[in-house]
Protein backbone atom coordinates (compact mmCIF):
# COMPACT_ATOMS: atom_id res chain seq x y z
CA UNK A 1 0.00 0.00 0.00
CA UNK A 2 1.23 3.48 -0.82
CA UNK A 3 1.88 6.36 1.51
CA UNK A 4 -0.70 9.13 1.57
CA UNK A 5 -0.78 12.85 2.15
CA UNK A 6 -3.62 14.52 4.01
CA UNK A 7 -4.15 18.26 3.95
CA UNK A 8 -5.81 20.70 6.30
CA UNK A 9 -6.03 24.46 6.58
CA UNK A 10 -5.01 26.14 9.83
CA UNK A 11 -5.92 29.76 10.57
CA UNK A 12 -4.04 32.33 12.61
CA UNK A 13 -5.61 35.61 13.74
CA UNK A 14 -2.25 37.12 14.68
CA UNK A 15 1.37 36.74 13.56
CA UNK A 16 3.08 33.60 14.83
CA UNK A 17 6.56 32.14 15.11
CA UNK A 18 7.79 28.58 14.92
CA UNK A 19 11.28 27.27 15.68
CA UNK A 20 13.45 27.41 12.58
CA UNK A 21 11.52 30.27 10.93
CA UNK A 22 13.56 33.36 10.08
CA UNK A 23 10.77 35.77 11.01
CA UNK A 24 7.22 35.74 12.36
CA UNK A 25 4.63 34.72 9.80
CA UNK A 26 1.65 36.99 9.10
CA UNK A 27 -1.89 36.08 10.14
CA UNK A 28 -3.93 34.12 7.65
CA UNK A 29 -4.86 30.66 6.47
CA UNK A 30 -2.06 28.15 5.92
CA UNK A 31 -2.16 24.81 4.15
CA UNK A 32 -0.58 21.95 6.13
CA UNK A 33 0.39 18.62 4.54
CA UNK A 34 0.78 15.50 6.65
CA UNK A 35 2.60 12.59 5.00
CA UNK A 36 1.53 9.23 6.41
CA UNK A 37 2.57 5.63 5.92
CA UNK A 38 0.41 2.55 6.50
CA UNK A 39 0.84 0.37 9.55
CA UNK A 40 -0.54 -3.12 9.10
CA UNK A 41 -1.30 -5.15 12.17
CA UNK A 42 -3.39 -8.23 11.66
CA UNK A 43 -6.66 -7.37 10.01
CA UNK A 44 -6.66 -3.63 10.71
CA UNK A 45 -4.96 -0.76 8.94
CA UNK A 46 -3.75 2.41 10.58
CA UNK A 47 -1.70 5.38 9.41
CA UNK A 48 1.40 6.85 11.04
CA UNK A 49 2.45 10.44 10.37
CA UNK A 50 6.02 10.57 9.08
CA UNK A 51 6.31 14.25 8.09
CA UNK A 52 4.42 17.53 8.40
CA UNK A 53 4.87 20.57 6.17
CA UNK A 54 3.38 24.06 6.17
CA UNK A 55 3.01 26.08 2.97
CA UNK A 56 4.44 29.60 3.14
CA UNK A 57 3.22 32.26 2.57
CA UNK A 58 -0.37 32.04 3.76
CA UNK A 59 -2.76 30.75 1.09
CA UNK A 60 -4.91 33.84 1.63
CA UNK A 61 -1.99 36.10 0.60
CA UNK A 62 -1.17 36.65 -3.05
CA UNK A 63 2.36 35.55 -3.77
CA UNK A 64 4.09 34.14 -6.78
CA UNK A 65 6.41 31.90 -4.78
CA UNK A 66 5.40 29.40 -2.15
CA UNK A 67 7.53 26.97 -0.24
CA UNK A 68 6.80 23.90 1.83
CA UNK A 69 8.63 24.01 5.14
CA UNK A 70 8.94 20.97 7.41
CA UNK A 71 7.57 21.59 10.90
CA UNK A 72 7.17 19.68 14.13
CA UNK A 73 3.41 19.11 14.60
CA UNK A 74 3.74 19.75 18.36
CA UNK A 75 5.14 23.24 17.69
CA UNK A 76 2.33 23.95 15.24
CA UNK A 77 -0.31 22.88 17.76
CA UNK A 78 1.31 25.03 20.47
CA UNK A 79 1.29 28.06 18.13
CA UNK A 80 -2.38 27.46 17.34
CA UNK A 81 -3.22 27.26 21.05
CA UNK A 82 -1.47 30.61 21.68
CA UNK A 83 -3.41 32.30 18.86
CA UNK A 84 -6.34 34.43 20.08
CA UNK A 85 -8.69 32.89 17.48
CA UNK A 86 -8.35 29.46 19.09
CA UNK A 87 -9.28 30.68 22.59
Amino acid sequence: MDNRTTQKVVSFLSAFSLPGFDAPQPPGDYLVDQDEEPIESGSSLAWRRVATFIHLPAISKRATIQQMVPIDPAFLEAALERDPRQS
